[in-house]
């Protein structure tokens, strides 16, 4: 074990100057619009505002899966948010997100327009809207509501915590490397039990739980987010690199995922989508 710090919390906290690592210039201890900037908004009845990461991913993919289905009310436009850059400080962003966080979703399709945030609720409200990905058969329903919101619960834990202390904080820090790591790890377990007997991750029916958790653990098992395949083992997860390799070669996800993506290479980057074309 490493040395320990001699740190010892303050009675009470204040932020520090410069909090340091990757995030540091975004980081504050309090919420609300930072400035004032309206958000674009385009032709067509869902205004999509977002980036490629993989929380903005899951509601891209679920669009595109829509629309391959036919639905063509699921038509949209994608707008980018920098979050390095604040954006999601903006007032016209703060107005449909107060929490300040990508993806936020605007849908316009009726009377008034209705504002939607956090990831989960946008699955949650597409997939009733249109009557697909998510079952009406009560128990098939409950098993694919509660593995959504395991996604919600769990992801943190990888993002915010194996992968900031891994890849993005100033400094490696053994203590929680070594604690989200193990998590991360038993969510690997969780996932790869699951699937053992399941094609997708609530039964034989691809479903929005697969679209939430895809863009996470299908990232560590074959895109190697975070750069940490090797140092988690993700190669003894094999029922979720099965079923990561199958979701990852469906046209429609092939497609969402590029959607509001910066990194990468070039083709993979749509910054913006406005139309099918926009995509190929």
């Amino acid at each position: 074990m490493a040395e320990a710090t001699n740190y010892v919390p303050p009675e009470v906290w204040t932020p520090p100057a410069s909090s340091g690592g990757a995030f540091a210039s975004i980081n504050r201890p309090v919420a609300g619009a930072t400035h004032q900037k309206e958000l674009p908004v385009g032709q067509h009845p869902l205004q999509l505002y977002s980036l490629g990461t993989p929380n903005g991913q899951k509601v891209t993919i679920l669009l595109e899966e829509l629309l391959a289905l036919g639905h063509t009310g699921a038509e949209y436009d994608a707008w980018l948010i920098r979050i390095g850059d604040g954006d999601q400080f903006g007032s016209g962003f703060v107005d449909i997100n107060p929490n300040s966080k990508i993806p936020a979703l605007l849908d316009r399709s009726g009377p008034q327009p209705v504002r939607v945030f956090e990831s989960g609720a946008i699955l949650m409200h597409l997939a009733e809207k249109f009557g697909a990905f998510l079952p009406t058969e009560p128990a098939a329903r409950a098993e694919t509501l509660s593995w959504l919101f395991w996604q919600m619960g769990s992801a943190p834990f990888v993002g915010g915590g194996f992968g900031h202390f891994y890849a993005y904080a100033p400094e490696k820090l053994e203590y929680p490397i070594n604690r989200y790591a193990m998590e991360a790890k038993r969510q690997l377990d969780v996932l790869d039990r699951q699937l053992a007997t399941r094609r997708y991750i609530a039964g034989d029916e691809y479903t929005i739980a697969d679209m939430a958790i895809w863009p996470w653990y299908g990232g560590l098992v074959i895109s190697d987010i975070y750069g940490a395949g090797k140092f988690l083992g993700v190669e003894q997860y094999a029922n979720v690199k099965r079923w990561a390799d199958e979701i990852a070669a469906r046209p429609a996800v092939k497609r969402g995922r590029r959607v509001n993506s910066v990194r990468g290479a070039p083709e993979e980057q749509v910054a913006e989508r406005h139309s099918a074309a926009d995509l190929d």
